[in-house]
């Protein structure tokens, strides 16, 4: 099951933040369809935040299509976003995991680190676009 973690300094809502952690737990293969999300209150009580912003995210998921409420049930994943480069994960994380330590090693904190990935990664899909 999925558990949720808001950063108040993220940038995004909470609800955006919840969202986007289900959304991104779909495409990594962590979420599968009919897995059940944890309940309104147990979210709420978990990252602290008022139950409507959980019903918010829960009901943006569910008109995109990802998930369906059952009333008295629970919330049930019925699409995922995982495709079929799943099985490259691994070996990517495995770099990505070398990598990491390397920046680390070379003195870099985790906010130079995030500032590195983002400038390369959206340079990367620039050229890409030309």
């Amino acid at each position: 099951m999925i558990e949720f973690h808001l950063d108040g300094q993220s940038g995004l809502s909470p609800y955006q933040q919840l969202v986007q952690q289900v959304r991104h737990a779909l495409r990594l293969g962590l979420l599968k369809e009919g897995d059940r999300l944890p309940t309104v209150k147990e979210v709420a009580r978990q990252t602290a935040v008022n139950p409507n912003t959980v019903l918010k995210a829960y009901r943006e998921l569910e008109h995109e299509g990802l998930v369906a409420a059952r009333p008295g049930v629970g919330t049930f994943v019925t699409r995922t976003l995982a495709g079929a480069s799943l099985a490259a994960h691994g070996p990517l994380r495995q770099e990505l995991s070398r990598w990491l330590t390397k920046a680390r090693l070379a003195g870099l904190d985790e906010e130079s680190i995030e500032a590195l990935f983002l400038s390369t990664f959206r340079n990367a899909a620039g050229e890409d676009v030309a």
